[in-house]
């Protein structure tokens, strides 16, 4: 044999053995690859919040500050991207006085409500306390006026699904302040910057309790509910603005039963619903409502509670 034949025979075995020992490429099906795609587009699925309007019993502050409570809890909220604020809440439960008017009973009683309209927690709350203190450490034309404003909010969170209080703190919102004031300043510009002041406190404490909220609501169970079946497409009250996915699978569950001590006649809580089939999300419809169809088992009818499977 040649030389040059020789090294081109050489040359063709060491080519096949390089190709040999590399890795294995393999190009992934279109199909595949999109849904590695919707994968990291995933949301993870948003309870509905029943936000009930502050009150205020303290003496000092008036309405304003249950107005400032009530709005800065909407507003953290909103902005943890956690939950959905159900926008009819006051509507069907009232307000948090009439809440607490009521010893807690009306809510109970509008549980199953609560589940229908796909609410799943219920926050409720009060100012306890709210005062201001002034001091001034100078006398003058010009006196340093050191200001303590202290104020503590109640918050109470209530479980739909287990028909349960599950939640209730008392947050301080305790501010200080130290500005100078001419002494002949008008008694309405004080008034108006104790106000301010107790604005504040009142949302320093509520700002407190968002992130206990925050975790307690990110354990409880999400529930959704079957708004309509037409021929095969069933149609449920959650959808994108929720975080359900396209794929998602979900189980129909029965109601469950409220369970009773009989000795007290005390309620221990709500038992679990009986699976009844599950069902497959294939589209979206409006603002946050889904397409589904059926999946495995049957006899799902409007009405029917649904989780994440």
């Amino acid at each position: 044999m040649s030389t040059p034949t020789r090294f081109l025979g050489l040359l063709l075995i060491f080519l096949f053995l390089t190709e040999a020992c590399a890795p294995i490429s393999r190009r992934r099906p279109i199909r595949q690859a999109n849904n590695i795609n919707r994968v990291t587009e995933f949301n993870p699925i948003k309870k509905k919040i029943a936000l009930l309007s502050f009150y205020n019993e303290a003496p000092i502050g008036g309405p304003d500050l249950a107005v400032v409570a009530t709005e800065e809890f909407r507003r953290e909220i909103a902005r943890s991207r956690e939950f959905i604020l159900d926008p009819e809440a006051e509507s069907l439960f009232g307000s948090s006085k009439e809440i607490y008017a009521g010893g807690g009973v009306k809510l109970a009683q509008l549980a199953r409500k609560a589940k229908m309209s796909g609410v799943n927690v219920v926050i409720f709350g009060r100012i306890k306390e709210a005062r201001v203190r002034q001091k001034s450490d100078e006398i003058g034309f010009v006196r340093k006026v050191k200001s303590l404003a202290e104020t503590y909010v109640e918050v109470k969170v209530y479980d739909v699904l287990t028909n349960k209080e599950l939640f209730t703190e008392t947050l301080d919102g305790n501010i200080s302040d130290d500005n100078l004031k001419y002494f002949q300043a008008e008694s309405e510009e004080n008034l108006a910057y104790r106000q301010d002041l107790l604005r504040y406190s009142v949302k320093v404490a509520v700002r407190k309790v968002i992130p206990k909220v925050i975790k307690i609501g990110s354990r409880l169970d999400w529930m959704g509910r079957v708004a309509k079946i037409i021929g095969t497409r069933i149609y449920i009250n959650a959808g994108r603005s929720s975080g359900i996915n396209l794929g998602d699978i979900l189980k129909v569950i029965t109601e469950g039963q409220e369970v009773f001590d009989p000795e007290s006649g005390a309620m221990i809580g709500v038992s679990q619903g009986e699976v009844k089939g599950t069902l497959e999300v294939v589209d979206y419809l409006g603002d946050d409502g889904a397409i589904t169809i059926l999946h495995s088992g049957g006899s799902v009818t409007e009405g029917d509670f649904i989780q994440l499977y």
